[in-house]
């Protein structure tokens, strides 16, 4: 099995790039990791950082002018592959959520001002940012329409009024990248319902008040999931990321590309736990014979890497599809993310499996990469509404065509020619 991402399909300086970055995770990061279920300390953070930017591999998916490696979108997943190869190898490149996701958003429609604000102190891994979007019920979850976080005109700015949860880096942020509700006040009239808006907040801004902490099964991500409380926040006008009543329009900008970078980073970590079970497969004997020569565990071996390539292939697809058409992009994403955070367990608990009872004890990372990896079937959307939206859509693009003159496939034919 060839662990090394969509090898040779891409130019000869994302290949570049894909190798120094493969030799920095292996050669520097993996020794420095954590025992597993710790968390990345932030002093050795800053420091592996450095040595990223000295060996050219820090945030790669950044423009150049911001300290970046240039990449567009369709050529980050070896890359992002090779870093998420590590659960703490993206978090040290600066390209993991969601501060990834908030600079691919101010890069797309932050003014001038605000990407001199935020964008370059983000990209340089001088602060970190958090998305406040999920609210606890009956506000906005897997349905952004149920959005309660309200922004009201106050003089020449706004007033934000709100209860987040599941705001992830919260804790260490230096800013939030809020959404509220503006109601008809300013909206365009483009479909943005309700006029939702999307707004930068500094976390010392007044009213700004970090709440209790969420304990998930992850545990790589710094500064958790906690909740945060906005109550009666003023910020000016400038504060608006992009136009005023068009907020869920631009967080699908940024979610389509988000839950893509979250495939590309899972899929990496999948390689390395299929690279724990090949290894002990090769050398562990049981019952007279290698592992690997056991049919049962061949099985599981090939599932895996059925489920590693058709991974990579939809992550491929999906984000040259994003580059030439971002709204037909994003609907792919919604396969592209049910189908690798599936895949992604499966190929991670083959692997516990495989390892038997050392699968599950904290002398191999397996047991702790199955519980980084399952809350990812619910964040950015969970499976089910995926799957609902995937339906929906599947439905009424035949129902379309049907009324445009595609041939009706579903009448019953008799054996006479009669239907």
């Amino acid at each position: 099995m060839n662990s090394t991402p969509q090898a040779g399909l891409y130019p000869e300086s994302v290949e570049e790039l894909r190798r120094r970055t493969r030799d920095f995770i292996r050669g520097t990061v993996l020794p420095a990791e954590p025992r597993p279920g710790q968390a990345l300390n932030l002093t050795v953070r800053r420091d592996l950082a450095q040595a990223a930017r000295e060996a050219g591999v820090f945030a790669p998916h950044m423009p150049v002018e911001y300290g970046g490696q240039g990449l567009a979108l369709e050529h980050c997943s070896p890359v992002f592959q090779e870093a998420g190869y590590s659960p703490i190898g993206p978090a040290v490149l600066n390209c993991m959520a969601p501060d990834e996701g908030n600079m691919h958003m101010l890069n797309l429609i932050g003014t001038g001002e605000q990407k001199k604000r935020f964008l370059a102190p983000l990209a340089a891994g001088e602060i970190s940012s958090c998305f406040a979007m999920s609210e606890p019920h009956p506000g906005a979850g897997s349905d952004p329409e149920a959005l309660a976080t309200t922004a009201v005109r106050d003089g020449s700015g706004w007033r934000i009024d709100g209860h987040k949860r599941f705001t992830s880096g919260a804790t260490f942020a230096g800013f939030a990248i809020v959404m509220a509700r503006t109601g008809a006040d300013g909206a365009t009239g483009k479909g943005a319902p309700d006029g939702a808006t999307i707004f930068l907040v500094p976390m010392d801004t007044p009213g700004v008040r970090l709440g209790a902490p969420i304990h998930t099964t992850d545990r790589y991500l710094p500064g958790g999931h906690p909740h945060v409380h906005f109550d009666g926040v003023h910020v000016p006008g400038s504060a608006v990321l992009g136009e005023v009543g068009l907020g869920f329009t631009y967080a699908q900008l940024r979610l389509g590309p988000a839950r893509l970078t979250h495939c590309m980073r899972w899929l990496g970590l999948a390689r390395r736990a299929m690279d724990i079970m090949l290894d002990r497969a090769n050398t562990r004997e049981i019952f007279g014979a290698h592992l690997s020569q056991l049919g049962i565990a061949q099985e599981m071996i090939a599932q895996s890497c059925i489920d590693l390539e058709t991974s990579d292939a939809i992550i491929a697809k999906c984000a040259s599809l994003l580059a030439v058409d971002p709204k037909a992009g994003s609907a792919l994403s919604s396969m592209a993310k049910v189908h690798c955070s599936e895949a992604v367990y499966r190929v991670i608990d083959r692997a516990v499996q495989l390892c038997g009872g050392d699968g599950v004890s904290d002398g191999l990372p397996l047991a702790q990469y199955l519980n980084e990896v399952r809350p990812f079937r619910i964040y950015d959307g969970s499976t089910e509404t995926h799957k609902w939206a995937i339906a929906r859509r599947a439905v009424s693009s035949r129902r379309r065509a049907v009324e445009g003159g595609e041939p009706f496939q579903g009448s019953v034919h008799n054996h006479d020619g009669e239907r």
